[in-house]
């Protein structure tokens, strides 16, 4: 356990998150995710219908300008049920899965850091952990005499 009164400098906290971002690169979330993303760039199939979709998005981006509404929904149309084509290849599922699986993680990561800092500012200050308010509220922090808290 740390010491709580060590004060540390914004060069080694950053030096700590590429420590833990090379731990969260090395876990089976990640390590998943690029194997299935190899998969799917060396997938011919999968390439051909993310090649139709790109063509299918710069469809639609021109007759929406043009303001060709019948080509737009048949575009729209084509552009759907090629992304449901490319959603049943079960490499695709699993790539999107292990997306939400790395996305999950890194916010479970900011959470926790999130309410360490909130908690450890509260206790430091005499604040109530339950409340989740800090201590010095504005009846003692007009106390300290210098003026600046009033």
């Amino acid at each position: 356990m740390s010491d709580t009164n060590t004060t540390y400098t914004q060069k080694e906290i950053l030096e700590k998150a590429r420590d833990l971002a090379a731990m969260i690169a090395r876990t089976k979330e990640v390590d998943f995710y690029k194997r299935a993303e190899n998969q799917i760039k060396h997938n011919d199939n999968v390439q051909e219908l993310i090649s139709q979709l790109k063509t299918k998005q710069k469809q639609l981006v021109m007759y929406e300008s043009a303001g060709k509404s019948e080509l737009l929904k048949k575009v729209e149309a084509e552009y759907d049920a090629l992304n449901e084509e490319l959603d049943q290849i079960p490499i695709v599922g699993e790539f999107k899965q292990s997306q939400v699986d790395v996305n999950d993680l890194l916010q479970m990561v900011t959470q926790v850091i999130t309410n360490t800092v909130s908690e450890r500012i509260i206790l430091d200050t005499g604040g109530n952990p339950l409340t989740g308010e800090t201590g010095g509220g504005p009846e003692k922090s007009s106390d300290c005499g210098d003026g600046c808290c009033s």
